[in-house]
């Protein structure tokens, strides 16, 4: 049997811990779900939902429902990243975020 050391128990890899243990963690988040299921569906269905009155293309509203489409299925999921940018990019405030921007950019300009 091989002691243990100090110095073998401070080289474990800190990346390696098990996300199911960590309290608090990866449960689905189903409102962030459904917002990004519906902007994936309505935005198959009716593509114009990216377009200004005259047909062209709308960047700004496209940018703002992407982005709450793609944290709403990260976080809905219930993946949380580790990082501080990507949690606070993918969250559900995120999605909503996003959702009031797409908001605003259609209705209130």
């Amino acid at each position: 049997m091989m002691p243990t050391t100090p110095s073998a128990e401070s080289d474990r890899d800190e990346d390696s811990v098990d996300v199911a243990a960590v309290p608090g963690g990866a449960a689905v988040h189903l409102p962030s779900l459904l917002v990004a299921l519906a902007i994936m569906l309505g935005g198959s269905v009716y593509p114009q939902l990216f377009a200004r009155a005259d047909g062209a293309a709308d960047h700004g509203l496209a940018m703002a429902l992407f982005w709450a489409m793609s944290a709403g299925f990260v976080r809905g999921v219930g993946f949380l990243p580790r990082a501080l940018v990507w949690r606070l990019l993918f969250s559900g405030w995120s999605c909503l975020a996003g959702l009031l921007l797409a908001a605003w950019l259609r209705w209130g300009t």
